[in-house]
């Protein structure tokens, strides 16, 4: 087959690297497409994945309006070249455009219910819609659930090992208790009006008075004095700091799955719920969400009491209940890209999990 996959977030590269080279050794003939978004095309690079870059940055609502009708143009004619069988992308606005033009077929991948807008531009037009099972939300007969969360597509135990070079790297001591911490931006269309963090400062030196040493990752400008907390390693080795930390706490509910996949309860500080946090929440008790007018303080007393607490068996015995119940993503995605792509019907009990 020829295949698209299009990738317009950081988060997008950790997805679908492992399926692209899947596909690849499979015999596929794989073509990747990205926009300049933070650290996308340094992650592409480090991952060794071919790919074009077809739009730059973004500064504002406004101009990734603009940003996205260049990259979605110029995507169009790339692929009336190649001829695609399928495009797959997660959110979807481009693939699905795209291949409804060329007769391809469009697979997308999402799990963000709020996100209304990228809903309205690429459901109608999509072929098949890949969502957890979590997802709260009907698409229809064109939709595909599966048991598992996109982070389990590049931080499951068959992807992905941490290596404990990170705390060298980081200046960091094993018995060091570590808080990984996210700021987010809000620049995104569904995070119009939403909010995190009453005071990243405050939240700052309270962890440290708990013990613990706070490295800080963010999508804004920090206040000076947060500056010296600044993550300044390569952004492929986060995974591995997440995997050694004692609690991520933070506005972004991407990295709260992350550290919950990965064994590290999650402080997830953030105005808006998603089913996939919910269910993090509910089912395993590995994120802990707070999302009304409290949720400064509420948050705080809940990392604080973390780090105190300091009780890592209970962490690896809800992770473990988790990965058996969920399955490897990437085995989802390559199975859906291969399905659209022929006229045979899927074997999906093939990917349902296995407890044993």
């Amino acid at each position: 087959m020829r295949v698209i996959v299009t990738i317009q977030h950081p988060g997008h590269v950790h997805f679908f690297k492992h399926a692209i080279r899947t596909l690849e050794s499979q015999g596929h003939d794989l073509h990747v497409f990205a926009r300049e978004n933070e650290v996308t095309v340094e992650l592409l690079e480090r991952a060794g994945i071919d790919h074009e870059v077809l739009a730059g940055e973004s500064s504002s609502l406004v101009s990734l309006a603009a940003v996205q009708a260049t990259y979605e143009a110029r995507l169009l004619r790339r692929a009336r070249r190649i001829d695609p069988d399928v495009i797959a992308a997660i959110g979807g606005v481009a693939a699905a455009h795209v291949a409804s033009v060329v007769g391809a077929t469009s697979v997308v991948f999402y799990d963000t219910e709020h996100a209304t807008l990228i809903k309205k531009l690429a459901y109608p037009f999509a072929d098949v819609v890949c969502t957890p099972e979590c997802y709260q939300g009907d698409v229809g007969s064109k939709q595909i659930t599966y048991p598992g969360y996109h982070e389990l597509a590049y931080l499951h135990p068959d992807r992905f090992e941490p290596n404990p070079s990170v705390l060298d790297d980081a200046g960091l001591e094993p018995d060091d208790t570590i808080v990984v911490m996210r700021l987010s931006s809000w620049d995104s269309s569904h995070d119009v009006g939403q909010g995190g963090f009453d005071d990243p400062v405050d939240v700052v030196g309270r962890l440290e008075d708990a013990g613990a040493t706070v490295l800080l990752t963010s999508e804004v400008d920090l206040p000076p004095e947060l500056e010296t907390y600044r993550y300044t390693l390569a952004p492929d080795r986060m995974h591995d700091l997440l995997a050694y930390a004692d609690c991520f706490v933070g506005e972004g509910a991407t990295m709260a799955a992350e550290a919950a996949v990965l064994g590290t309860p999650a402080v997830y500080v953030n105005s808006l719920s998603l089913g996939y946090v919910s269910e993090l929440a509910d089912e395993y008790g590995l994120v802990f969400s707070y999302n009304g007018d409290d949720r400064h303080a509420k948050s705080l007393e809940r990392a604080v009491s973390i780090v105190e607490t300091d009780d890592p068996s209970t962490w690896r015995r809800r992770r473990d209940r988790l990965l058996a119940d969920r399955v490897d993503v990437t085995d989802v995605i390559v199975r859906e890209v291969e399905t659209a792509g022929s006229d045979t019907d899927p074997d999906r009990s093939a990917l349902t999990p296995n407890p044993g």
